[in-house]
Parts: C-alpha cells; structure tokens; sequence
C-alpha cells in the first residue's frame, strides 16, 4: 500500500476545483478541462496556479494546528478543550489528529510547490515570458522553503522531496534527511527566489512572494544556523529596501481590510465565502469568547484563551495588549453586531474565560461588523508569517551574535523602534531575554514562541517552561496551578502514526540528501 505521503504529491491540480475566489490576485478565470498537457500555456493560467499556493494548501496547518504547536506548547495560550489538552501538556501521541494535519498540510504545499518548480519550465510554450515562469518557479521555491522550514523545526529530520512526480513510479518509501541537508535545501530555495521574485507587485498581486519576503525569510533561517552574520545581512538589505515600514498602530496590523499592509512581508492569504471550504481563515470560530455575540454566524467557541503566565509578561501601559488579548473593561468599537450594535465591552465581573482573558487578534466580528465578509467559521483576514517587526528583532539578535547584552546602536535602534511602537520606553542595554520576551509579545498568535523556546539553550528552555502557570481561576482569585516540565524528548513532535505505518524508513537514522 502507498504511504500516504504519496498522494499529496500526485494530486497535481487538487487545488484547481478552488480558485473561484474574488479577492486581489485569487481572483481566477475558469479553469475547466485542464491537463498537465495543456496548462502553463498563458500567464493566466501560470498565475492561477501559483495563486493556489497562498492559502488551500496550508489551510489544515492554519485551521488548528500551527498555534496549537507555536502558542499553546510555548505556553501563551490555555486550552479546556480536549483536542488541544495534549499540547498543552506535552502529551501529544503519534495518533493525533492534529499532528496529520499539519504533515498532510505541509506536503501538500511542497507537492503543490513541486508542481509549479518541475513542470512549468517544461510545459510553457517559449511565447511565454521566461520573466514570468522564473518568477513563477521562485514563488513555489519560496513556498516549499517555508514548507520544509516548518517541517524540520517541527519533526527534525524528514524526507527532502524534490521531484514528486518521481515518486508515482519509483520507490515511495523514502527516508528522512540530515537536518543540516534540510536547512541547506532551504536555503538554496530561498536564493533561487529572492533572485527572480520581483521587489514589488501592483495592488492587484499585492501578497505575492517577493524578493523581500525570501531575503526576511533567509535572516530568520540563518538566525536558526547560528549564522549571525548572514541573519544580520539579509535582515538589513530588507530594511534598507525602503519596501517596509512598521503600521503606526499595532491594531491595525491585524484588520481585514489591511490585509497587504506596508508591515505584511508574507502572509497567508485567505478569502471568505459562503460556499468554500479550505480557503478561509476558521481561527475567529476557535478564538472569539463564547456566547458574547460577537460573530453571531453561530462560531465563537472560545475554545483557547491567553495563558495567565502570558497575561502576567505584559509591561505596563503596552499597547499591544489590548489588541492582542482582551481584559476585563476593554472596549472595541469595531467589533459591531446586532447584540453589540455600537461596540463590544469585555465583561468586568461573571468571567467568561478561565483564565479571565479572551483572544483579540484574528478576530473579525459578525457579519455586519466593517472588517466582513463574516460567514460561519470563515474570515477572509490574511495569516501573519513574515513581519517587518520580526525582521528589526532579527535584526537586533543577529548583532548581538549569541553573547548575553550589547549597546550597540544599530541593535538598540532596530529593538526600540518595536518598543516606541507599543508606547514602551527604550533599552539603553539590549540583553537576549529582551530580545525573547519581545518576540513573544509581538508575535503573540504568529506562531513562533514554541520554536523560538526550541532553538535557545535547552536547559534554559526547559528553566522557562516548568516556571510557567499553564493553569486556570477556579474562583474569581484563586488558580488551580498546572505545571509542566519537558524532557529534551518533548521538543519535537511525533512522526503521524500513519505515516510510519506505511513508510518505516521514517523510523530509520537520517541519512545524507544526494544535491547532485
């Protein structure tokens, strides 16, 4: 029997029964009758394709899953749900529906990705413009980079797969690869990109990969290796780009109607409608507080809350509290609906959260709320991957190159232009704590504290995590404390069982990935 690896990768144009969308560049013509003989014969048809890149394939990963393993295993988010309960807990066993989930999703994507990077440069006609199909292949690279980079901060070492129609007629049971072979795959995708990606898009490809975008991921990549040097290169042609810019105010970073915005390097890009499934943004049905009528579509379970211990890391006066996680008396104009017609307050008293805190961000509001369309368990606002505010923390690290404090300027003028946003005095010494509590408050609900806590010393990670309240108010005062401390073991995640059932090689020492 054929692992189940197999079929993400030959289900070539799995995604062309899903591009009827009507937002920006998603907007697609009808692609009925299409063979691989016969596509990549018009830059529409190159663009159709190569738009599904941007959200259907990732949707399982952004659906549950990628905050699952980002915010609740790094202790920024509480869960009373039992799907969940298992990454809060470090519990989590190889027959986990989630973990399937985000595997299925992210070989999708490179098997998507292959498609594009393989068979376009042989099926387009020579009419075309090889601008275009070179761009075209450096945003499937781009996607299959992001892909593997999830993978191997997520598992460690998995099969490389470069060529997936290979596999429909060779040996499908394929062995993992060498970490350091990943991250050099990784990054030979990311340069291909960044030299054929454009600089810019018009407002109509506004969200597509850019050159920007593989350089920002390139400095984040490098940060992982230890590669300060390079981290701090690519971190400063993106800044001196003149591309990027922070949004004066941290809200509106996380506005539908800001989707693309001057901060946004990459995002996943979703679109709501009624009718669809899988290429939406579901988090608002999991995230919003429950029974507050705030989306009123029948969603809004409030399924995950702010952890208490993320609650307590705020400074005083930040401003991104109040639109990251919402506390008591906190007012939002925006969030409109017919049960808050002029806006919603959070509750004061009668807690409707166990940890007396509610999620903010990715939360649209109802229907009739001015960042719609809002449909049952869909939203059209776009998932932050890649910010401009990541890249000057980056920036910041990659100076301080592993040691404990610095005062360089450029590393305090890159930190402290995040913190002046968020209305937080400056750092006159910059020391690596600053640097990670400042990533995980900025990038709360991004999905990276988890990996950030994997990649630092591992006694130091294990220090913080067992410190951490993971618990809840079983009154209006008292906490019912949980406290979880990880092995070395807990810092990747189990192989899908049904992946190793029917591909033992996964089981198997890494081994060497042949570049030719």
């Amino acid at each position: 029997m054929k692992t189940t690896i197999l079929k993400y990768f030959t289900a070539i144009f799995l995604c062309l029964a899903v591009m009827a969308c009507n937002k920006d560049f998603l907007e697609q013509p009808p692609l009925d009758q299409i063979t691989v003989d016969n596509f990549y014969q018009t830059p529409e048809q190159i663009n159709a394709f190569t738009a599904s890149l941007y959200g259907f394939p990732w949707f399982n990963l952004n659906d549950k899953t990628v905050y699952a393993i980002g915010d609740l295993m790094g202790g920024n988010l509480h869960t009373y749900d039992g799907q969940y309960d298992p990454f809060m807990k470090f519990s989590v066993r190889q027959d986990n529906p989630r973990l399937n989930e985000a595997w299925s999703s992210l070989f999708k994507v490179i098997g998507m990705s292959n498609s594009v990077i393989n068979i376009l440069p042989q099926k387009a006609p020579a009419s075309i413009d090889q601008n275009l199909v070179k761009r075209a292949v450096g945003e499937g690279r781009f996607m299959r980079a992001l892909a593997y980079f999830y993978l191997v901060r997520t598992w460690g070492a998995v099969p490389i797969i470069a060529n997936s129609e290979a596999l429909a007629t060779g040996d499908y049971r394929i062995p993992r690869h060498n970490v350091e072979d990943i991250y050099k795959f990784i990054i030979m995708d990311l340069e291909y990109a960044e030299q054929n990606c454009p600089l810019r898009y018009d407002a109509t490809n506004a969200g597509r990969v850019t050159s920007g975008a593989a350089k920002a991921l390139l400095a984040k990549v490098y940060l992982y290796q230890k590669n300060y040097a390079k981290a701090r290169q690519k971190a400063e042609e993106v800044i001196n780009s003149g591309v990027y810019d922070l949004l004066p105010d941290y809200a509106d970073i996380f506005r539908t109607k800001n989707n693309n915005n001057r901060e946004s390097i990459f995002a996943w890009q979703w679109v709501a409608c009624p009718d669809c499934w899988g290429q939406q943004n579901t988090n608002q049905a999991y995230f919003a507080p429950f029974g507050q009528g705030i989306t009123e579509t029948g969603d809004g379970w409030g399924s995950l809350t702010p952890s208490i211990d993320f609650i307590r890391a705020y400074e005083p006066n930040d401003k991104r509290r109040k639109p990251s996680i919402m506390t008591p008396g906190e007012f939002y104009p925006e969030l409109t609906s017919k049960t808050n017609p002029n806006g919603y307050t959070y509750p004061k008293d009668n807690f409707i959260s166990p940890t007396h805190a509610n999620i903010r961000k990715y939360i649209v509001g109802s229907p009739t709320s001015p960042d719609g369309p809002v449909y049952f368990m869909r939203t059209g606002i776009n998932t932050n991957i890649l910010r401009f505010a990541e890249v000057l923390l980056i920036h910041a690290e990659a100076i301080l190159a592993g040691g404990t404090s610095t005062t360089d300027a450029q590393a305090l003028a890159s930190f402290n232009r995040v913190r002046a946003r968020a209305g937080l005095p400056p750092k006159v010494l910059l020391t690596f704590d600053d640097i990670l509590h400042e990533r995980r408050i900025e990038l709360f609900l991004e999905h990276d504290y988890w990996y950030d806590l994997g990649r630092i010393d591992r006694a130091k990670a294990i220090s913080i995590i067992s410190n951490q309240e993971r618990g809840a108010y079983y009154n209006d005062t008292e906490i019912g404390s949980v406290r979880v401390t990880p092995t070395n073991n807990d810092f990747l995640l189990p192989m899908p069982q049904s992946e190793t059932d029917q591909n033992p090689k996964l089981l198997e020492p890494p081994v060497p990935y042949d570049f030719k």
